[in-house]
């Protein structure tokens, strides 16, 4: 695959890069190796000085580097802007938290004593050299959400990014340096894909942590399994936004939060909430209700303020969409909306907000992850049918939920087959809590204490009477 920017909104070509080749590599993985031997020393205070420079230049830069996701991968410029301000926040907070997270454990003293000795306590220390393959769609977030802890934690990092997003890949590789972190902590390798394989297996290398789709989780983590080296897996989703009767009075903020978790990023995240399950008591004011404001969204150019959903980040990933969709149409379902290119826009991998109904076991689009602004309704009678229907699925990642019955309550958050479970709101990932699923969602944490603890040696300190 080349490794090149394309401009989503035109199909045009705009920079081509060298992807570097194996001196080039051999030299970043000797620097890796180096700068882990001495930056592992290094105090909390050291390291959270350097993680808030690069904050600060990120807060700077913020404008820039949003035109650069923007044109790299379409999200609209206020997505971009907004996903550059959380990067510098999570790395404020981790700054702050690092050391409190990573503080020494001591268990009880009568447990220190029955195992013998006279002082015990668990210790996080830095695992080494990470590589992180990291995907597209929040080609700074995604970054930024592995190498802020991994940097407080001691580790250094390796970034394997997404082809199409040459760019941000090269800014994120010179942000941390530009910020004073001694040279080889944070380097961009731009390669392709087929590279993967053979750095994961140098014996620098210590750990892996790769968001993307399954396909390529379950090849880096055979490989991985296969050298013993840890890994976390964040992979897809189809998340389930089920909405039960007690909202009923509520239901028009529950309509507009369904829409912005659905097109978020034009569609194409992992946590969107993607299949709508609504009880029989709403279902029709709902879906009407969420169908119009789907179809009343502004798709065009991704630079503009007034653009709600820009295009899809590939010509393939439109397409794979399409045949979704396709699939659905011909097996029974109903576009309540969209179900198309726009015809009015100029030559850009754009596609309408789409509502579908009817939706059934024996289509694709209900097991497979729809990448892209296209949300399937459910009809359900009962709060067993609704969880019933939100488990169905071979991901995990997470979920929403909107009620007020605390019972209601109480019984999914017991019941769903998820990561994480939202009422009342949006699934969205913030630096104080974990972020992960099951299933084929992936496994591991990444954020909060739980994340950064994803790459340390957790060590067990004994000392005897």
């Amino acid at each position: 695959m080349p490794i090149a920017t394309v401009n989503p909104a035109t199909g045009e070509t705009v920079k081509t890069f060298e992807p570097l080749g194996a001196e080039a590599v051999e030299a970043c993985l000797r620097k890796a190796e180096s700068a882990f031997r001495s930056y592992r020393r290094t105090d909390f205070a050291s390291r959270a000085g350097l993680l808030a420079s690069a904050a600060d230049l990120l807060d700077k830069e913020r404008d820039d580097i949003a035109r650069i996701m923007t044109l790299e991968m379409g999200k609209t410029l206020a997505a971009a802007r907004a996903e550059a301000a959380k990067c510098a926040k999570a790395m404020r907070w981790y700054a702050a938290n690092a050391e409190r997270l990573l503080a020494d454990e001591h268990p009880d003293e009568a447990d220190v004593a029955d195992s013998g000795a006279h002082r015990a306590f668990v210790r996080y220390r830095p695992l080494g050299v990470v590589l992180a393959v990291m995907p597209w769609n929040f080609p700074l977030w995604q970054v930024i959400r592995f190498a802020a802890p991994a940097l407080m934690a001691g580790n250094v990092g390796l970034l394997k990014h997404a082809s199409n997003v040459p760019q941000t890949a090269l800014y994120l590789g010179g942000l941390f340096p530009r910020a004073g972190f001694p040279e080889g902590c944070f380097q961009t390798l731009l390669v392709g894909s087929r590279a993967v394989e053979g750095i994961l297996r140098d014996p620098r290398v210590d750990a892996v942590t790769l968001t993307g789709s399954e396909g390529a989780g379950r090849s880096v983590a055979a490989v991985a399994g296969g050298e013993v080296k840890k890994t976390v897996l964040e992979l897809g989703g189809s998340d389930p936004f089920v909405v039960m009767p007690s909202v009923a009075g509520e239901l028009e903020d529950a309509v507009v939060t369904a829409v912005t978790a659905r097109v978020q990023n034009n569609g194409q995240s992992c946590i969107a909430a993607k299949r709508f399950i609504v009880h029989d008591g709403v279902y029709d004011e709902f879906a009407e209700r969420f169908t119009r404001v789907m179809s009343s969204l502004v798709v065009g150019d991704p630079m503009s303020e007034a653009t709600d959903v820009g295009p899809l980040s590939t010509e393939q990933g439109r397409a794979d969409l399409e045949e979704l969709v396709e699939d659905a149409l011909a097996h029974g379902a109903e576009a309540l909306c969209g179900a198309r290119r726009p015809k009015a826009l100029p030559p850009g991998w754009y596609y309408e907000p789409t509502v579908l109904t009817g939706i059934t076991a024996d289509m694709r689009i209900h097991r497979e992850e729809a990448f892209g602004p296209v949300a399937t309704l459910y009809r359900v009678s009962d709060l067993d049918e609704a969880v019933t229907v939100a488990n169905d699925t071979p991901f995990g990642l997470s979920s929403n939920v909107w009620t007020r019955d605390e019972e209601e309550q109480r019984r999914f958050a017991r019941d769903l087959a998820a990561g994480g479970v939202y009422f009342n709101g949006m699934t969205a990932s913030h630096p104080a809590l974990p972020f992960g699923g099951v299933k084929r969602s992936g496994y591991g944490r990444e954020l909060s204490g739980h994340g950064i603890r994803e790459f340390c040696n957790v060590t067990t300190v004994w000392y005897g009477r």
